[in-house]
C-alpha cells in the first residue's frame, strides 16, 4: 500500500500518492489513482468560514450541466458521490488542512494542522479558487441556501428561478462581461452594477455586452445590501459620489469581482502565473517540481467548471502514475 523511509532510525510511512483538496478534481484523481493500486490519500482539508470541504459546489443547489444527470443534482450530492466512489476503490481520506510543504527533496513532505507530517513519492494539488464576494451578511446566506446568489453564471443561469427575470452583475471586468453576456440568453433583463463610471473590461468585450438590448448599467453604485429572505427580491445600491441609496427590484445576484486560487498554503514552492493560480506544462499536469502535478480550478483561470475540473483530475493521477513508473515508484 506504502513505502517507507528510515528517519532517525526508524522507518517513516511514505504515501505513494497524497492528493490534496476535496472538489471534484482531487476525487476524480482519487478514483484513478486508486483503480491504478497506488491507494491515494486525500487530504480534504477543514470547514472554514471561506470554503468547506467539497470546493464551491457544496453551495450550489442545482447542477445542471454534469454529464450523466438528466435531472439536476444537488452540489453536495454530487459532492458526497464522487467521494463516495473514490473511497470505494480504497482511497483513504484525512480530514485536515495541509499548511505548507517542502518539495525539495523526495520523498516530499507536507506540514498539516492537527496531524503532523506526511511523506509522499507524489503529491496532487487540486485545492481549487474561491470566488471573491461582496462580504455582505445576506449575501453568504443566500449563496449557500440556493437563494439566488452566485459567483458562477454559467453554473446557474439556466435554472428555472432565473430564467425572464431581472438579474444583476456586479462587476466591471473581463469575468463580469462575460457572465453578462451570458446571462442575456436566460434574463429578461441584465443589471451591471459596477463602481465607476467606466469598466476595466477589454474594449471590444466591454462594447458588445453594452451594445446588447437587454443591458444596461449603474455606473458609481456599490451593493451595499441584498434583499429578500428565502430567495432574492433586489438589490441596496449607493452611489458612490453623492452617497444616496436605492433599491433595485431583482431575483438573482451574480457576483463577478474575480476568484482567488488556493496556493497561499505552497509558500513559493511551485512556479504560479502572475494571478497566483499554479503554472502547468501545456497539455499536461506537471508543475515546476516532478513529481508535483495540479488539477482543477488551482491550474484553471478560465472555465472553472466542475467538468473541467474532473478531466484535470483524471488527466493529474494519469501523470502521477506515469512519472511514479518512470521513477521505479
Amino acid at each position: 500500500m506504502t513505502m517507507s523511509s528510515t528517519e532517525a532510525g526508524g522507518e517513516r510511512q511514505v504515501e505513494k500518492v497524497v492528493i490534496i483538496g476535496s472538489g471534484p478534481a482531487a476525487w476524480t484523481a482519487a478514483i484513478y489513482a486508486a483503480r491504478a493500486n497506488l491507494a491515494p490519500l486525500v487530504v480534504e482539508g477543514l470547514p472554514s468560514t471561506e470554503m468547506i470541504p467539497g470546493g464551491q459546489l457544496m453551495f450550489t443547489t442545482e447542477v445542471e450541466n454534469f454529464p450523466g444527470f438528466p435531472e439536476p443534482v444537488d452540489g453536495q450530492e454530487l459532492m458526497h458521490r464522487m467521494k463516495a466512489q473514490a473511497e470505494r476503490y480504497g482511497t483513504r481520506v484525512l480530514s485536515d488542512d495541509v499548511v505548507g510543504v517542502d518539495f525539495s527533496s523526495q520523498p516530499k513532505r507536507l506540514s498539516t494542522a492537527y496531524s503532523g507530517e506526511i511523506w509522499a513519492e507524489a503529491v496532487i494539488v487540486a485545492t481549487g479558487a474561491r470566488a471573491n464576494w461582496l462580504g455582505l451578511p445576506n449575501e453568504t446566506r443566500l449563496a449557500r441556501s440556493g437563494g439566488g446568489v452566485s459567483a458562477c453564471a454559467v453554473c446557474d443561469g439556466a435554472l428555472p428561478a432565473f430564467r425572464n427575470q431581472v438579474l444583476v452583475v456586479v462587476g466591471g471586468g473581463d469575468s463580469a462581461m462575460t457572465e453578462a453576456e451570458h446571462l442575456t440568453k436566460y434574463a429578461s433583463q441584465v443589471v451591471i452594477v459596477h463602481r465607476r463610471d467606466r469598466l476595466r473590461a477589454s474594449k471590444i468585450l466591454a462594447e458588445r455586452v453594452l451594445a446588447h438590448p437587454k443591458v444596461r448599467v449603474e455606473w458609481n453604485k456599490v451593493v451595499v445590501d441584498i434583499l429578500g429572505e428565502d430567495f432574492v427580491t433586489g438589490v441596496r445600491l449607493k452611489d458612490t459620489r453623492t452617497g444616496e441609496e436605492s433599491t433595485l427590484d431583482c431575483k438573482g445576484v451574480f457576483v463577478a469581482i474575480g476568484h482567488t486560487p488556493n496556493t497561499a498554503f505552497l509558500k513559493g514552492a511551485l512556479a504560479l502565473k502572475p494571478n497566483g493560480y499554479i503554472q502547468v506544462e501545456p497539455g499536461t499536469t506537471r508543475t515546476s517540481v516532478p513529481g508535483v502535478f495540479g488539477a482543477g480550478d488551482v491550474i484553471d483561470d478560465r472555465y472553472r467548471q466542475a467538468v473541467t475540473a474532473a478531466a484535470t483530475g483524471c488527466m493529474a493521477a494519469l501523470d502521477a502514475e506515469q512519472w511514479l513508473a518512470e521513477h521505479g515508484r
